[in-house]
């Protein structure tokens, strides 16, 4: 899965269109070129534009990274690239409460002992409020594609850490560099109720009692720099303390706390140093909140329920019970089934606490930070199947976080004017079947890899000559594939356009309809590597092309019947 790429210098689009073998604008290499076009239409899909709202075979356009047109009847502008959709769901881009997403964890750096344990300096004690997220981001983290591939397109970032890591922040999901990703800086003051080992605070009292006396220094000194700016006359000059500084917005109540609270207690422990210190409060990452809805409720907390659940309890058909009438149960066994009774219980508890939430009038939002990726998908299923309505699902996918975030004139519905954050499926998303085919993160179209097939389920023969037509975003370019039966395998040349001679193939593979292959162009010296992934069906193939750093775009072949 790639991105197409956006900035293109006249010679660099001049070898995108030698990639894609354009021989007609080959020729016009020295002349002055057009942009690139940031223009995409989604064509003749179901359009739900928010929980409850859906639009059949609509039309959504977008523009420079904008929603310009969404509904029946629009137009498509003749530079678009169009996204033939027929019988797909379009959905607003996921957002994500809370995730470390593209921000590698630092190596241990605590191993150096310190001198007194007691009193260490505050990075070793876990203590770094403040930190900005945006300089550890990296846009190239593999965790930011696995979200994305099921539907995130943007999500509140924060540090690794215990006590206080630092500052969260908006990221999108995709782009090329830190800076082109943020969305809103600072967003909240980010904490944990978790010690930092052989240091103090190494225990949650002590973390609590830490952050009381953190939250009251900074407000003293805050209250002290107001003294001192009215009056300096006689008054000692207050010293910056950046530690202290990072709480004045929340002392100020221009910014919240973002806690992370898994478990029940933790949850209580959030709530006492709140009610002791009295700042805005997000609770995220919510494991145990069930028994306490309505004390979550009346707070008026923002909560982020985490998409983590424990693993399913199945039984095994192929065991039958052995039934012994004469022979009474021992008290191991009747142990046994009170502890696998609990467990189930509790398993239903956890399954079931977005219903809980939804029934009680909560609102809510979902946080992925100890969750799979390839598991979010089938936990929203069991979520669902435990009696969160799909509406509420999405909801707390979509609306729910965007108004949490203060992000809902840009995000969470499917509007024009609003971003373009959008998420592609071939089924609605919520069933079982259900792929995540094509993700716009802010105009930037990103295609899936596909990987529909087993071996075992399609054979089909490639060998022969090919027609391949690619859509850039100037048009339509032709190119010529000839493949050959190379044993158990396939190998190949690629030529057309003013290519002075054809290219091998490499790495041809054909699994089931699944194929891909891959070449290598040597413009100026510099390799570039190119790679095709599509799926045949009958004379024809459909994938995508991706060149490097120039993106990827959707790629169709035709077989030749004379060849």
């Amino acid at each position: 899965m790639r991105c197409i790429y956006h900035g293109f210098s006249k010679a660099m689009y001049s070898l995108l269109l030698l990639l894609v073998f354009s021989a007609s604008l080959l020729a016009q290499e020295e002349q002055e070129l057009a942009p690139v076009s940031r223009t995409y239409a989604v064509t003749n899909v179901t359009i739900v534009q928010a929980p409850g709202k859906k639009i059949d075979q609509g039309t959504v356009v977008m523009k420079n990274g904008i929603i310009v047109g969404v509904g029946k009847g629009i137009s498509v502008p003749p530079d678009a690239i169009v996204i033939k959709a027929d019988s797909m769901f379009v959905y607003a881009g996921f957002i994500d409460g809370l995730t470390r997403a593209g921000v590698s964890k630092p190596k241990d750096e605590n191993k150096d002992k310190v001198k007194d344990p007691g009193n260490p300096p505050p990075e070793k004690a876990g203590i770094t409020p403040q930190a900005d997220v945006r300089y550890l981001l990296n846009p190239s983290d593999k965790s930011l594609e696995e979200l994305r591939n099921i539907g995130f397109t943007t999500a509140q970032v924060v540090p690794h850490g215990n006590l206080l890591p630092g500052q969260a922040a908006i990221v999108l999901t995709g782009g090329t560099s830190a800076e082109s990703m943020l969305l809103l800086n600072n967003t909240a003051l980010y904490s944990e109720l978790t010690g930092s080992g052989s240091v103090y605070p190494n225990t949650v009292l002590g973390v609590m009692a830490k952050w009381r006396e953190l939250y009251r220094q900074a407000n003293q000194a805050k209250n002290y720099e107001i003294l001192y700016a009215s009056n300096r006359n006689g008054l000692e000059r207050p010293m910056a303390d950046r530690t202290l500084e990072a709480f004045y917005p929340v002392i100020d109540k221009r910014m919240p706390v973002l806690f992370k609270a898994e478990k029940l207690v933790d949850i209580h422990r959030v709530f006492t140093l709140r009610k002791d210190l009295n700042f805005q409060l997000t609770i995220a990452e919510v494991k145990e909140g069930w028994p306490i809805i309505s004390r979550i409720k009346s707070s008026g907390a923002k909560v982020f329920l985490s998409l983590d659940l424990p693993e399913e309890v199945k039984k095994d058909a192929s065991k039958k019970e052995e039934v012994v009438a004469s022979a009474p149960k021992t008290p191991a066994q009747f142990e046994k089934e009170a502890l696998d009774k609990r467990k189930a219980e509790a398993i239903a508890n956890y399954t079931g606490q977005a219903a809980s939430f939804q029934k009680a009038g909560v609102p809510f939002g979902f946080s992925s930070m100890s969750a799979k990726p390839k598991e979010i998908q089938a936990n929203l299923r069991r979520m669902i199947s435990a009696g969160l309505s799909e509406d509420a699902a999405l909801a707390s996918l979509t609306i729910v976080p965007a108004q949490f975030l203060g992000l809902s004139d840009r995000l969470g519905t499917i509007d024009n004017g609003k971003m373009a954050n959008l998420i592609v499926s071939d089924k609605p998303y919520f069933n079982e079947k259900a792929k995540v085919r094509y993700v716009f993160v802010d105009g930037m179209l990103y295609i899936m890899d596909v990987k529909d097939t087993k071996k075992s389920d399609v054979k089909v023969e490639i060998e022969g000559g090919w027609s391949t037509v690619a859509q850039t975003p100037q048009g339509n370019t032709e190119g010529k594939i000839i493949f050959k039966k190379e044993g158990n395998g396939y190998s190949g040349t690629i030529s057309g356009g003013n290519l002075p001679a054809a290219v091998d193939l490499r790495e041809v593979s054909l699994d089931g309809n699944a194929l891909a292959y891959k070449y290598t162009l040597n413009i100026g010296g510099q390799p570039i590597n190119i790679e095709v992934e599509s799926k045949v069906e009958g004379d024809s193939f459909k994938g995508t092309i991706t060149a490097g750093q120039f993106g990827s775009f959707p790629i169709e072949g035709t077989r030749d019947p004379k060849k």
